[in-house]
């Protein structure tokens, strides 16, 4: 037998269930890092909802959903908190124990932490690596 068609690959934001799965992950990621003591001072005067909705795109598109993210980039929006290395690795720590008790497979939160380490210059302050 001989398959004619290509398909098109699956991309890791359908293979975990879309939009409701990111956004299921985004509400238990935040829970964890508002309940961090190290982290949660960075969200005191942030609205939540907003920043919730706003992680929620630039997850989607880190999975190869639907880009729809129009918000300000990682080094505006980063920079001026000052950020220490050591908390940018907090945060991806319960970015990764998230997806790990979402049930998301291993190769997809290996690809998430590779773009973890790829914008790690743009979050961190540069006096803080």
């Amino acid at each position: 037998m001989t398959v004619t068609e290509e398909t098109t690959p699956v991309s890791h934001y359908e293979r975990i269930g879309g939009a409701a799965a990111v956004k299921a992950a985004v509400e238990l990621f935040y829970d964890k890092v508002l309940a961090d003591p190290e982290l949660a001072g960075y969200f005191s005067d942030v609205n939540m909802s907003e920043q919730r909705r706003h992680l929620a795109l630039m997850l989607a598109v880190v999975l190869g959903g639907p880009n729809e993210y129009a918000g300000r980039g990682l080094a505006e929006a980063h920079q001026p908190l000052g950020i220490p290395a050591a908390h940018y690795a907090k945060v991806g720590e319960h970015l990764t124990t998230t997806l790990t008790e979402l049930g998301v497979p291993g190769d997809i939160i290996a690809d998430v932490q590779v773009v973890l380490g790829q914008v790690q210059d743009q979050v961190v302050s540069a006096g803080n690596a």
